[in-house]
């Protein structure tokens, strides 16, 4: 089992940035598969970006391509989002979650371990 906690979300204004972090215990870390997941009021949880143990594989959901950025430093036991170009249809409550599978996992049901989420808002 991983114990994760996600910081770094907050109050931005349209086309302003954020960077998500999401800090793990134990020592198996660099052994996940983790990823980013988002949750807006009514709606259901949606994938937004995954990334392998190394950090080599990533993917990107379509909704955030080109904008968000997934990456790990296991020396930290952390993954990262970082949120450029902010919409706010952006807003909601971020996860981060981990996978035992070796391979990049898009269903959040492929998830053994979630954080508790943190609130994104972009709003003027």
């Amino acid at each position: 089992q991983v114990q994760l906690v996600e910081s770094g979300g907050g109050l931005v204004q349209p086309g302003g940035s954020l960077r998500l972090s999401c800090a793990a215990s134990g020592r198996t870390f660099s052994r996940y598969t983790m990823g980013w997941f988002r949750q807006a009021p009514g709606k259901e949880r949606e994938f937004v970006a995954t990334i392998n143990w190394s950090g080599g594989g990533t993917r990107h959901a379509d909704s955030v391509k080109g904008r968000f950025t997934i990456s790990r430093d296991n020396t930290k036991n952390t993954v990262y989002l970082q949120m450029n170009s902010l919409k706010p249809e952006d807003t909601a409550v971020y996860f981060c979650a981990a996978s035992s599978h070796t391979i990049l996992i898009y269903s959040p049901l492929g998830y053994d371990d979630w954080g508790q989420g943190t609130q994104v808002t972009v709003s003027s």
